[in-house]
């Protein structure tokens, strides 16, 4: 299967050929085991009035690791389905919150 294939376009850019989507969201929980829920905003014009609309989703991730915390900005995958709902798997967490590394110094010591 060639899901993670990636051809150069003529500007130079990569670009995914799989049908596998990709998304970048917040964590807004992580109160089960090896999931998380991500929360993704997307904005787009409104058909007649053409304002930006802001509106969230949110998506049940697999978190093998148990690594992303509450408030981390984190990129997932569309996957097979795992369960009722987690239809996503964590790929990576883009940037960690400066929330989650406050909560886990009182744990280290």
């Amino acid at each position: 299967m060639a899901e993670t294939a990636e051809v150069s376009t003529a500007a130079g850019t990569p670009e995914k050929t799989g049908h596998r989507t990709e998304k970048i969201g917040l964590v807004t929980s992580t109160k089960m085991d090896k999931t998380i829920v991500v929360s993704v905003e997307m904005r787009k014009a409104h058909p007649k009035y053409k304002r930006v609309v802001k509106s969230n989703k949110k998506f049940y991730a697999h978190d093998e690791q148990n690594s992303a915390r509450i408030g981390d900005q984190v990129r997932i995958r569309e996957s097979r389905p795992l369960s009722k709902l987690k239809r996503w798997t964590l790929e990576e967490i883009v940037r960690r919150s400066s929330l989650s590394l406050s909560e886990a110094a009182p744990a280290a010591k």
